[in-house]
C-alpha cells in the first residue's frame, strides 16, 4: 500500500525473494542509471525510510531531501558510493550484504579470467569476420600458473578455491584477512606484482588504494600479464592500462567496473 512507509531502490529491479521480505514497504525503483538529482526528487517525493543502493551513488543532498531516511543498504560489498560521513552526522544507518553476492562475483572473475586466457572475445569476432585461427592461435592455459589476489574476503577467498581447483598457484595480498586456508600464499604487494601471471581485485575501493594500479604498479608486473577487475574501476588508473595493453605490458584485461559508468560511447581503445 502507498500509505506504508517508503523505501527507494536505486535500480530497476529485486528478485522476488528479496521484495517478499519487503512486502510492509512501498517499494519505488530509481531506474538501472539513476543520477543525483533523480534520487534527490524521489526522496522529496516519497521521504523514504530506507535506500537499497544498487548503482550510482548516494551523498549528503540525497539524505537531506529524506528526512525520515534511517539506513542505507547496500546490494553487496562496497559502500564506497555511500557518503558514510553524511550518514553518520544524520543518525542513517549504513549496512552492506558482505559474501551475499560473492558466488556470483567469483565466477564473473573467473568468466574474465578465462576470456583472457582464451582470447574468447577475440576470437569470437575474428571467425564471425570470416578468419579460422584454430592452427595458429596460441591461448594460455592457466594450469601451473601464479594467479595474484588483492584482497582475501568472501568473494576472494571463493575465487582463490575456484583457482586452486585448476591447479594455479594462488598468492594473496590483503593486511587484513587472518586465517587463510593453506593453498594461499600470503605475500606482500611487490611481491605479489613481480610473481603473478594473473592479478584480479576483490578489494574495496579506499581513499588509499585508489589507482592502485597505475604505471608504476604495472610496469612491475610480469610482461604480458592478465588482469581481471570484478571489484571497483577507481582501483584502476584506467589511461595507465590502456597504454600498458597497447605495449603488451598487459596481455588482456577482464573488466566488469569502471571508473565512470555508465561507460562513455565510444570508449577509449588500446592503441
Amino acid at each position: 500500500p502507498v500509505s506504508a512507509p517508503c523505501l527507494i531502490v536505486t535500480g530497476a529491479d529485486l528478485a522476488p525473494q528479496a521484495l517478499a521480505l519487503l512486502q510492509d514497504f512501498h517499494v519505488v525503483y530509481a531506474g538501472k542509471t539513476p543520477q543525483q538529482e533523480d534520487l534527490i526528487r524521489l526522496c522529496q517525493q516519497h521521504d523514504p525510510v530506507a535506500i537499497i543502493v544498487r548503482y550510482g551513488a548516494v551523498g549528503a543532498a540525497v539524505m537531506d531531501a529524506a528526512p525520515s531516511l534511517r539506513v542505507i543498504s547496500k546490494h553487496g560489498s562496497g559502500t564506497d558510493t555511500i557518503d558514510k560521513e553524511a550518514a553518520r552526522a544524520r543518525g542513517i544507518e549504513v549496512r552492506a550484504a558482505v559474501g551475499a553476492n560473492a558466488a556470483a562475483v567469483a565466477e564473473q572473475a573467473m568468466a574474465l579470467l578465462l576470456a583472457c586466457a582464451k582470447s574468447v572475445v577475440e576470437l569470437n569476432a575474428r571467425m564471425h569476420a570470416g578468419h579460422w585461427d584454430k592452427a595458429t592461435h596460441k591461448s594460455i592455459e592457466l594450469s601451473g600458473r601464479t594467479i595474484g589476489l588483492i584482497g582475501l574476503g568472501a568473494i576472494g577467498q571463493r575465487f582463490a578455491r575456484m583457482c586452486d581447483a585448476m591447479d594455479m598457484k594462488v598468492l594473496g595480498f590483503d593486511p587484513f584477512a587472518k586465517q587463510l586456508p593453506p593453498y594461499i600464499q600470503s605475500v606482500d604487494l611487490p611481491t605479489l606484482l613481480n610473481s603473478s601471471d594473473a592479478i584480479s581485485l576483490h578489494c574495496p575501493l579506499t581513499q588509499d588504494n585508489r589507482q592502485m594500479i597505475n604505471a608504476t604498479s604495472l610496469a612491475a608486473c610480469k610482461p604480458g600479464v592478465l588482469l581481471v577487475n570484478t571489484a571497483r574501476g577507481g582501483l584502476i588508473d584506467e589511461s595507465a592500462l590502456l597504454a600498458a595493453l597497447g605495449t603488451g605490458q598487459v596481455a588482456a584485461a577482464g573488466l566488469d567496473s569502471f571508473a565512470t559508468e555508465p561507460m562513455t560511447n565510444p570508449h577509449p581503445e588500446p592503441d
